[in-house]
């Protein structure tokens, strides 16, 4: 069996990085899909799915992953019951910090509220690969 090519491959191939800048005009103040999708000549339906995927950690990286500073402490051992408790904080800088802790795969990654977006996002994809 015999395979011609009979010409040019008409799918066009979207690099990671590529992926990630049109999700991420996508993302901006003021900005839609459909006008994004429109100024670069691809389907509104391919972005939808990318931006999917990436909530998801699922859309795929070619290019090296960047490093970003990350705290990983492991878990505290618990307390004894009749051991002093340490005077918890007031309140209403509990709510001010904004410190948000989340747990993947055994390591626990602490970030505040003025965390970098696509910077945790980062982190958390390779925490998930892991």
């Amino acid at each position: 069996m015999q395979v011609k090519v009979l010409g040019a491959e008409r799918r066009r191939r979207w690099s990671y990085d590529e992926k990630v800048r049109l999700i991420e005009e996508t993302l901006r103040a003021g900005e839609t899909v459909c006008g994004v999708a429109r100024r670069h000549g691809l389907a509104q339906s391919l972005l939808f799915t990318w931006r999917r995927q990436a909530r998801q950690g699922r859309l795929g990286s070619e290019a090296v992953a960047a490093l970003v500073p990350v705290e990983i402490t492991s878990t505290p051992t618990p307390v004894p019951a009749c051991a002093p408790q340490p005077p918890s904080s007031p309140p209403t800088q509990r709510t001010k910090a904004g410190i948000i802790e989340i747990e993947l795969g055994g390591c626990r990654v602490r970030v505040d509220r003025d965390v970098d977006a696509e910077a945790l996002q980062r982190v958390l994809e390779l925490l998930r690969r892991r």
